[in-house]
């Protein structure tokens, strides 16, 4: 039997992208956990101390009650963004997949937002916010809640500052997991709704038991998406509340509280290997995840499906 010749061309089309990805993506990681093993000692000597740094972010006060309070900020971050966020990119997507008059215009305002800079929208939002000058208390005036519990400064105060940017948030993401989910809902055959038609079928009815368990794999990539993206948020937090998460770290993040660890904030330095221990952890979070999703809910669709 004739031996197949070795495949030599996939080395040729891979290789680039395989190199590239390893200097900018793998390289970095795996430097950034080593350096997280080593501690600076006398005279700049770097000193391995394992996994002290770890042990120290997690029992220290000093460090473990900011990363505590910033883990449990990023997860009211997370959820709020799947109950929010995810439910009403499903709704824009199955209203759009009905092809609406006028769907092209719905989509392009959903979407819009989503590739605007967060510095600009985090500045945007800090305008129509302000107690000042901004145009949310003028509008509550005007429906006689000027002096109601809801005319509190959004971003200023500790209760409301991290719920009002998650939403801010939703408002300027919405547009992609819609956009992963009209996807998903176009590509379902038409003779299936055809069909459920012809039997009488609730236009409700025939999403829940036709349309959503065909995009159920969708769903789970959106909903992994959300969590990696979320635990990776850095951006508009530190474009509306700076690298303190203000007021008093009620906004403080996993990313915002390892820009501060790293880089240093007011007089304290940064502390680069406990800002490493960070980024390890972080990582570590994000692969607790999509471990639970591919062994979880990928292998659960596929023993649905097949």
């Amino acid at each position: 039997m004739k031996r197949k010749p070795f495949p030599w061309h996939l080395f040729v089309f891979l290789g680039p992208a395989v190199l590239v990805y390893t200097l900018f993506m793998i390289y970095p990681m795996v430097a950034s956990l080593a350096f997280s093993l080593f501690q600076e000692g006398e005279g700049g000597r770097q000193v391995f101390v394992g996994l002290g740094n770890y042990v120290r972010l997690l029992t220290d006060p000093l460090w473990s009650e900011p990363f505590w309070n910033a883990f449990k900020n990023n997860v009211v971050f997370f959820l709020i963004h799947m109950t929010v966020q995810n439910p009403l990119a499903l709704l824009f997507a199955a209203l759009l997949a009905t092809n609406i008059r006028g769907a092209w215009i719905y989509r392009t305002i959903i979407f819009t937002p989503a590739i605007l800079s967060a510095v600009l929208i985090g500045f945007a939002w800090k305008l129509i916010l302000s107690p000042t000058w901004g145009i949310w208390f003028p509008i509550l005036d005007r429906l006689g809640l000027g002096d109601n519990e809801v005319a509190i400064a959004l971003l200023g105060n500790e209760s409301s500052a991290l719920i009002t940017l998650s939403l801010i948030s939703v408002w300027q993401n919405v547009g992609i997991p819609m956009m992963l989910f009209l996807a998903a809902l176009i590509r379902i055959p038409k003779e299936l709704i055809e069909a459920a038609q012809v039997d009488g079928a609730s236009g409700w009815r025939i999403f829940w038991q036709i349309q959503f368990p065909l995009i159920l794999p969708t769903v789970g990539i959106v909903a992994i998406l959300t969590f990696i993206g979320n635990f990776n948020a850095f951006d508009l937090i530190y474009a509306t509340q700076g690298a303190l998460a203000g007021p008093n770290f009620s906004t403080d993040i996993m990313g915002t509280f390892f820009f501060r660890t790293f880089f240093g904030f007011q007089l304290r330095p940064g502390d680069p290997h406990m800002g490493a221990t960070v980024a390890g952890v972080m990582l570590l979070i994000i692969l607790s995840g999509v471990i639970l999703y591919l062994y979880g809910w990928q292998r659960r669709i596929e023993e649905v499906q097949y």
